[in-house]
């Protein structure tokens, strides 16, 4: 009987365990989104970069904003800072001569003098809950070491000296992409790639009101999150199920390689902390097909940016759980001319080049990709149009096979 009762009790327990946990989830992803929601209602036409940026946050990944000045890149991630409620931030525009000193803090001199070599990191980087680096590729071979450690595994070390990071995301950003070989290590530490543009121009009448609104200072309620609850929903995240799409996953790593997109063994299993966290934010505990949509943001050149919502697209489109992320349906309405542009383009390298057989691969995902693109136009036909030139080329790559 006492051991029946043992039993019984410990079943309680679970059972107890288990519904705390979910509630403790459920009340801690609304908060979260509620804060996303805030941010994104602040700068209008950037919802899929604020959507990012909290996938980045629930994962602790770091994420990387690329695009051209005045989109409000440092804008967005002051804002989504200041909703942590205890948390510090740190941003700092990085140029060629920025110091050591200047992003972790100089040494101490009181220490210094007693002969140990010490850093005051007091408000510098390794404080800091949100770290934002502007102007990324300007970081000089003097931090690029520190700085690799501290993105990678959270970890500052200096000399002797070695301090576990708080930080729950880093954010770099930049207007251009790096073209010194030395500075690919710290690119790919950034696991999120998001390209941060201009407004559509049917929201531009908003985002003038919206901008005038916050130039003004005009008040309004922010909602708040703790950094313990990040890091709750951060440990929960690493207790996501994968296992419903973890072969579609392996497989479409397969498939990028195989097209020519690099994607170190390293970059393959972060990349699950962010399927995790897409489920999550979604109030699930499992993965479904549609959290595979992270992976269109994790490109390298801007070509390969199209080749990957091709890829993506089709192997999530498969997938209509109403619990999807809000970003894995968003297919943009094509402009027909645009398209036709790159469909002639694909026809003109496959008649007149030598290609290579991954150069050949490419053509083909980027012409499924067009094929997609092309069933989103409106117009029936401009459609039909682009469709025969794009099944003509079709033809002539079967040929040639």
């Amino acid at each position: 009987m006492k051991k029946l009762e043992t039993m019984k009790k410990k079943s309680r327990k679970r059972k107890n365990g288990g519904n705390f946990k979910t509630k403790l989830m459920t009340q801690n992803i609304e908060k979260l989104n509620t804060v996303l929601t805030y941010v994104k209602d602040t700068f209008v036409g950037k919802n899929d970069v604020v959507d990012l940026l909290g996938i980045c946050l629930l994962a602790r990944e770091n994420a990387f904003l690329y695009g051209p000045p005045g989109t409000a890149k440092s804008a967005i991630v002051r804002t989504l800072a200041k909703t942590l409620k205890d948390g510090k931030n740190f941003e700092y525009l990085l140029t060629r001569f920025t110091e050591p000193n200047e992003i972790f803090g100089p040494f101490d001199i009181r220490k210094l003098k007693e002969g140990e070599l010490l850093t005051n990191t007091e408000g510098m980087m390794p404080e800091a809950s949100m770290v934002f680096l502007d102007e990324i590729f300007n970081a000089n071979s003097a931090i690029l070491n520190s700085l690799l450690m501290a993105l990678n595994e959270k970890i500052f070390k200096r000399g002797k000296e070695t301090k576990n990071l708080p930080a729950l995301m880093f954010v770099g950003a930049s207007n251009v992409l790096p073209e010194d070989e030395a500075l690919n290590a710290l690119f790919d530490r950034f696991l999120i790639r998001i390209n941060v543009d201009y407004v559509h121009p049917d929201l531009l009448q908003q985002v003038l009101l919206a901008g005038r609104k916050l130039e003004n200072n005009i008040e309004t309620e922010t909602p708040e999150i703790l950094s313990n609850e990040i890091r709750e929903l951060q440990n929960l995240c690493k207790t996501i199920d994968l296992k419903p799409i973890y072969e579609v996953y392996l497989n479409t790593i397969i498939n990028l390689r195989n097209t020519g997109i690099a994607i170190s063994d390293r970059r393959a299993v972060k990349l699950q902390n962010l399927i995790a966290a897409s489920a999550l934010i979604c109030g699930r505990n499992e993965a479904i097909l549609s959290d595979l949509w992270v992976l269109k943001h994790i490109w390298d050149t801007e070509e390969q940016i199209e080749i990957l919502e091709g890829i993506i697209n089709r192997t999530i489109e498969k997938d209509d759980n109403p619990k999807s992320h809000p970003q894995a349906l968003q297919n943009k309405t094509p402009n027909p001319e645009e398209v036709m542009k790159d469909v002639k383009i694909l026809v003109e390298k496959w008649n007149s080049e030598t290609l290579s057989f991954e150069e050949q691969n490419v053509i083909k995902d980027k012409l499924r990709y067009l094929q997609t693109r092309c069933d989103w136009i409106r117009n029936p036909e401009q459609k039909q149009y682009i469709q025969q030139e794009i099944e003509s080329l079709w033809q002539k790559i079967l040929q040639t096979v």
